[in-house]
């Protein structure tokens, strides 16, 4: 049974950005990314649909793992668009209008578990390659108006992971599934 606590905003801590970047921190996130998948299988094994329809604030489970894959896509191509192309302007989206799709609200989480192994398997393996001047490349975020390095985008989406695993582990503790 779910207790009175408020869920925290930030359950794994607010994000804070890194300092300067270098190739040490790098490989600790390429090391983050190719985690993640099993981070994400991990948070959220053994729990049945009824679990996985458990609210964390807005979103269930089952919508946090499907917005884990959506988010980790655009990530993905938004780190190949800006190692083509000179400062792209890439597409946002709604975040919260995506969750609400049939899909993220109904279809079984496997789906976006095994898109998460692949997907990561490659972005992993592609930013470990990357040089210090590719990380140095950008795209252009519309939301925030400003273009965004990829050594900058990188702690983000590592922490992203981090953020949505804690919600899933709230959830669990609140309820004492172990």
């Amino acid at each position: 049974m779910i207790s009175s606590n408020e869920p925290p905003l930030f359950p794994a801590g607010q994000f804070t950005a890194p300092g300067p970047y270098d190739v040490e921190k790098k490989n600790e996130y390429v090391r983050e990314l190719r985690s993640a998948p099993t981070t994400i299988r991990t948070a959220v094994e053994g729990l049945n649909d009824e679990q996985l329809n458990t609210k964390y604030k807005n979103w269930s489970i089952r919508q946090i793992v499907h917005h884990l894959a959506d988010s980790h896509m655009h990530a993905y191509i938004r780190f190949k668009w800006a190692l083509t192309e000179e400062s792209p302007l890439i597409k946002s989206y709604d975040e919260t209008a995506w969750s609400e799709v049939v899909d993220a609200r109904t279809l079984p989480i496997d789906s976006s578990l095994l898109l998460l192994d692949g997907l990561h398997m490659r972005w992993a393996g592609m930013v470990e390659m990357l040089d210090e001047e590719s990380m140095d490349c950008s795209f252009y975020h519309p939301e925030s108006g400003a273009d965004v390095l990829l050594s900058e985008s990188l702690p983000t989406y590592v922490w992203h992971t981090k953020h949505h695993v804690g919600q899933i582990l709230w959830i669990r503790n609140q309820n004492d599934w172990t």
